[in-house]
Parts: structure tokens; C-alpha cells; sequence
């Protein structure tokens, strides 16, 4: 089949006529839960200043890629399912194939980056403030970006219209070997890379509890210093508890409007130490909450797009039943609605800022209809 062809046929495939009012329906409860949650994370982010951190400026770019999806994607999915053929040309099939593989680049990319933040700061947190500094930031948000473009921009000749899947891809044959190379590097170097990070983490994350344990045993009976609060979504605190555990020495920690407040010395290691101690909200818990549930946005990702992958690989030689191919591409979905419910119900502080954004507009909407 060649081109051609392939944009004369504009039709979904008719072994998914029946299934195309389930898919319809799918996607506009994806379309609406993703991009309410997605817009109130960008709404939280701006009107809550601890959210404002260097570490949530890779969620927040997360988020971007997720309400692109939400936003332009899944609409246009939703007519050609509800049509039953693509119905916004050759030029626009091209672009939507494009969009499509840049946004899932930049969500792995966003993915990598956030494991390996995680695993830099609890592994050096000196080095944390060099790598992810307020002068590197902009380049870890626009990089995954240019990558997307840099690795899915050479096959757009050949982003066509596949009925099986009733949506724009790159033609499976024409796209060979690149295309089979380029998705064993995003889904399997890729993913594998962000494995080992979490892994790393989990062993470390063992080495500091087993630190501050020894620093509890031999300062037990000093007195209590006044316990501070997480300011970066359990970074700032787990900065204090990592260093001074390990390392014994003390460091900067980032304040929401950006401003970096001195040292306070040992005292940050009674502090910790206390914190785990009572089994409280200390650094070291926060820490691990906050990576619990990065690691839960790489599992839902992992297990979003498997059934796909597996399917791609599998089935070259296309044996496979239709319907499977497209309802193994929906469950792909789900990836861009699940992260701000996974933040609502992981992180205290995306929850209390859901919850003030939620409570301004209510204010508005009441302001609006009073006479």
C-alpha cells in the first residue's frame, strides 16, 4: 500500500463499525477528565507559590504534553470515531501524526528527568542545586521538546491514515528500520532507563533511613528543634535530612518564591532525625511520598502503553484481529487524564492547591450571579 493509497482511504476499518461509539464515548470522558485535571494543575501552579519549585517545573511540563493530548488530539479522535472516516486532510493527518509521537516523547523525556532529579537530590543534593539550577531549568523544559521534533519530524512524509486504528501514525512498512529502532529506544531504553533510577532510589532511600536511624540512636535525649515544613513538595526537607544524614554537612534549601534561605547547621539533623523519629511528615517521608508517587506516573505510564507495544511487536505480520490493535491503542488513552488524580491523591500540597483553586472559582461563579 502505498501513499497514496492511503489518503484515498480515508475510512475506518469496518471491523471496528460497532466499537466506534464505545471509542467515541472513551474519548470524550478522557477529554473531559484530562483537561479539567490538567487545567487545574496549571491553574494550581500559578496561584499556589509552593508549587513554584525547579522539581515541579518538570510536572508542570508533564502536564503540558498531557493537556496537548487532552486538548487537540482527543477531540479530533473523537469526530473521526463519531464520522467513521478522517475528515481534516492530508496536511492535518501529518500534523496530528506528529503531535502524537512528539507528546509521547516528551512525557518519557519528562519522565527520565524527573526519576533521575529524584535520584540526583537524595544522591548529592549539592550536585542537585548545580544540575537543576534556575539557569539549566529552561533547558530541561524545552529539551524534551526539541527532541520530540528532532526524532519524529524526519517521518512526516509518511504520517498517513491507518482505518485499522481509525486514526494518523507513520506507515508501519515505509517507516522501517527507523521507525522500529527509534520505538525500541523510546519505550525500551526509555523506559528501562527510568527503572533503574527508581531502582537506585529505592536503595538509597534505604541507606539515608538506616543514617538518620543511627543519628536518632546516638542524639536521643537532646532537646526538640521547631519543625519546619516541606516547600518543595517534600524536596527542601529531604534535601536537609539527606546531606546532614550522610554527609554531615549543610545546604541551601529553596523557598517557594525562589529565594534561598541560610543554612541552619545541625540543628536540620535534630530536626529530620525527630521527624522520623514520631513518624511524622519529615523529610525523609516526605521525600519518599513524593517519589511514590513519581514512580506511580512512570507504572501507569508503563501500563497504559504496554499492551501496545507488545501488540506492535507481536504482530507484524498483522494476524491479529483488528478490534485488538484498536482498543490496545485506546487504553493508551488513559495516560493523559490519570496524573492529577494521581497527584490529588498522592501529594498534600497539588491537593490543598486543587482545593484553593476549586474554592476561587466557586467565588467567582457566586460573584457572577449576584445582581
Amino acid at each position: 500500500m502505498d501513499l497514496n493509497s492511503s489518503y484515498s482511504n480515508l475510512t475506518c476499518h469496518p471491523a471496528v463499525m460497532q466499537y466506534r461509539y464505545f471509542g467515541a464515548t472513551l474519548g470524550i470522558l478522557v477529554t473531559a477528565v484530562g483537561g479539567v485535571g490538567n487545567v487545574m494543575t496549571l491553574l494550581a501552579f500559578v496561584t499556589d507559590p509552593r508549587l513554584r519549585t525547579r522539581f515541579n517545573l518538570l510536572i508542570l511540563n508533564l502536564t503540558v504534553s498531557d493537556l496537548l493530548y487532552c486538548g487537540f488530539l482527543q477531540p479530533v479522535t473523537v469526530d473521526t470515531l463519531i464520522h467513521f472516516h478522517w475528515r481534516q486532510g492530508e496536511t492535518m493527518c501529518r500534523v496530528f501524526g506528529l503531535t502524537l509521537f512528539v507528546a509521547n516523547a516528551v512525557s518519557i523525556f519528562n519522565l527520565i528527568l524527573i526519576a533521575m532529579s529524584r535520584y540526583v537530590l537524595i544522591s548529592d543534593t549539592q550536585r542537585f542545586d548545580r544540575v537543576y539550577s534556575r539557569r539549566t531549568m529552561p533547558l530541561f523544559l524545552v529539551l524534551p521538546w526539541l527532541l520530540g521534533l528532532a526524532l519524529f519530524g524526519p517521518l512526516w512524509s509518511i504520517y498517513v491514515f491507518l482505518p485499522p486504528v481509525c486514526t494518523c501514525s507513520f506507515h508501519r512498512s515505509r517507516g522501517r528500520p527507523y521507525t522500529t529502532i527509534l520505538m525500541f529506544f523510546m519505550f525500551g531504553l526509555g523506559l528501562s532507563c527510568i527503572g533503574v533510577f527508581y531502582l537506585l532510589i529505592h536503595r538509597k532511600v534505604k541507606l539515608v533511613a538506616r543514617a538518620l536511624e543511627e543519628h536518632r540512636m546516638k542524639t536521643k535525649g537532646e532537646p526538640r528543634a521547631p519543625e519546619a515544613s516541606a516547600t518543595d513538595s517534600g524536596i527542601a526537607e529531604e534535601r536537609s535530612a539527606c546531606s546532614q544524614a550522610t554527609e554531615g554537612t549543610s545546604v541551601e534549601g529553596e523557598v517557594p518564591s525562589g529565594r534561598s534561605v541560610a543554612p541552619t547547621g545541625a540543628g536540620e539533623v535534630r530536626v529530620a532525625a525527630g521527624k522520623a523519629k514520631r513518624g511524622g511528615g519529615g523529610g525523609n517521608s516526605e521525600f519518599k511520598k513524593v517519589t511514590r508517587m513519581c514512580f506511580a506516573m512512570f507504572l501507569v505510564y508503563v501500563a497504559c502503553y504496554l499492551p501496545f507495544c507488545l501488540l506492535h511487536v507481536a504482530d507484524k505480520r498483522k494476524r491479529a484481529p483488528v478490534l485488538l490493535h484498536m482498543v490496545a491503542g485506546n487504553f493508551t488513552w488513559f495516560n493523559s487524564c490519570i496524573n492529577p488524580i494521581l497527584y490529588a491523591i498522592m501529594n498534600r500540597q497539588f491537593k490543598e492547591a486543587y482545593r484553593g483553586v476549586l474554592h476561587k472559582a466557586a467565588g467567582l461563579f457566586r460573584c457572577r450571579r449576584r445582581p
